[in-house]
């Protein structure tokens, strides 16, 4: 007799490849330390963002779009490693950590030039109170561009603030792809 023909379903897909410790080790390693950098810094790009008065909603929008979608797929992708379900899924998580990465590095770029131009196109407009009124006087100085914004101090502190946190984490998702594709090539 012939031996039985071997299931070709459990032989097709190859075991998961990930190069990363599963549970709380992820959190030992350089990545896990990035990753928890990525959601926190992009949680408060999300929250400054937030909490400005957002002039142009064109552009923070792709802000907001970019630190919220990208503080979800974090946080999972994260939750996947800590709870060890990664293992259970078959693929190559060394290759779509890479992927995930680069692209959230192309979006969050995107998103810190778009809050970084937002923020400069205040135009050093001036809103202070009179002395002695109730009135607000306005100083406008001569727009530098097609956008122009007129911000109080503290949202223009607010929109520098989120600026630099989104510059952070741009450089947190570079730094994530680069050791992913080195991790990805070995």
């Amino acid at each position: 007799m012939s031996e039985p023909a071997a299931n070709p379903a459990a032989t097709s897909f190859p075991a998961p490849t990930i190069s990363l410790p599963l549970g709380l080790e992820i959190l030992r390693t350089y990545s896990g330390a990035l990753m928890c950098l990525e959601i926190l810094f992009g949680g408060l790009v999300w929250i400054l963002v937030a909490s400005s008065n957002v002039p142009v909603p064109l552009l923070q929008g792709w802000v907001m779009f970019v630190s919220v979608t990208a503080f979800l797929l974090s946080s999972a992708y994260l939750a996947l490693l800590i709870t060890g379900l990664a293992d259970r899924i078959n693929t190559d998580w060394n290759f779509l950590d890479v992927v995930y990465h680069f692209i959230a590095l192309l979006f969050y770029f995107a998103a810190f030039v778009l809050e970084a131009a937002t923020t400069a196109a205040n135009g050093g407009a001036h809103i202070k109170p009179t002395l002695n009124s109730t009135e607000v006087v306005m100083c406008i100085t001569y727009p530098r561009g097609n956008i122009f914004t007129v911000l109080n101090e503290r949202q223009y502190s607010i929109n520098v603030a989120a600026t630099i946190f989104a510059f952070v984490v741009t450089l947190c998702y570079g730094c994530s792809m680069f050791m992913g594709f080195k991790r990805w090539r070995m």
